[in-house]
């Protein structure tokens, strides 16, 4: 009817739960509004979610450090031309860096941990976007427009993108699916985008832990633990 809220904080709480806050009126505190915030679910698949994205980072930089070169196409090695390379030593003396010395070589566990924590995410995020579809999730009721887009652009085309490239570098999946990795121009090309995806999604994550602590750390904390 045009009234606006006497209490916006506790409207803003309880927005998740389509509760109406009237002029001079407080909603009642119940542990079913509250679970509402964040299900339990949610919450579990965010936690996993996490920790697995840490675990590719690092993974995915000492991989990164084995062979510091991007090529273009289904073929690239040391007698190569790059299309780029990242300007570090890297942990195998054949691999030409411009520098005298080379890093302790971690390509062998961290291959095997990438790989774990990539299937690890990938079932998590398929439970995820499952029960968010069936549950209304996706709507983001809380969020502005830009908020919801770039969630919806992370979830939907940049995650699917970085898992697709990931498999796009094994073997036995190309041999499987070769037509899975030709639409990319080929394995090199595959490993650049993977690259630059995880650039993207690596940046996203830092809007959000800085946008989280801008809107209150502790709080929103609370609730992606507590609910």
């Amino acid at each position: 009817m045009g009234t606006r809220p006497s209490s916006p904080v506790f409207c803003y709480y309880f927005q998740m739960a389509d509760s109406v806050c009237l002029p001079g009126s407080v909603p009642a505190f119940s542990n079913a509004a509250v679970a509402v915030q964040h299900s339990a679910l949610v919450r579990i698949t965010h936690w996993i979610t996490t920790l697995c994205f840490l675990a590719l980072l690092v993974t995915g930089v000492e991989i990164l450090i084995s062979h510091p070169r991007f090529y273009w196409g289904e073929t690239g090695n040391i007698l190569t031309p790059p299309l780029f390379k990242i300007p570090i030593p890297a942990s195998r003396s054949s691999v030409p860096t411009g520098y005298g010395y080379v890093l302790p070589d971690q390509n062998g566990w961290s291959r095997y941990l990438h790989f774990q924590a990539a299937w690890a995410v990938v079932i998590t995020g398929l439970l995820y976007v499952i029960a968010g579809l069936l549950s209304g999730h996706f709507r983001f009721s809380s969020y502005n427009v830009l908020q919801r887009r770039t969630y919806l652009f992370v979830i939907f085309v940049l995650f699917p993108l970085v898992i697709w490239t990931g498999l796009d570098m094994s073997p036995a999946f190309v041999s499987a699916f070769p037509a899975a990795v030709t639409v990319f121009g080929g394995q090199q090309s595959a490993r650049t985008i993977h690259f630059f995806v995880s650039i993207f999604l690596f940046l996203f994550l830092v809007v959000h832990v800085v946008m989280v602590c801008r809107a209150g750390f502790r709080k929103l904390m609370r609730g992606m633990i507590l609910g």
